[in-house]
């Protein structure tokens, strides 16, 4: 498993999601403890289930080709 290079990812979608969630929640009138809050908590969640996701695609050899961590079947052979 690629831990690293997920773990890399995942340090930086965690605050940009975080940041763009609560800046919309605080942008709609909502108070900024509770644009916070929201942010937090959804950030967390969104990513912790792209995280599951992915981990589960990798371990069935699921290809995703957009975060490309098995191998090309073409490079094998």
């Amino acid at each position: 498993m690629p831990v690293k290079k997920w773990m890399l990812q995942y340090c930086i979608a965690l605050p940009v999601v975080f940041l763009l969630l609560a800046g919309v929640q605080y942008l709609k009138g909502k108070t900024l403890w509770y644009s916070i809050e929201f942010g937090m908590m959804w950030s967390f969640i969104s990513v912790g289930i792209f995280a599951v996701r992915r981990a589960y695609n990798f371990k069935k050899h699921i290809d995703c080709q957009l975060c490309r961590d098995l191998p090309d079947n073409k490079e094998k052979q």
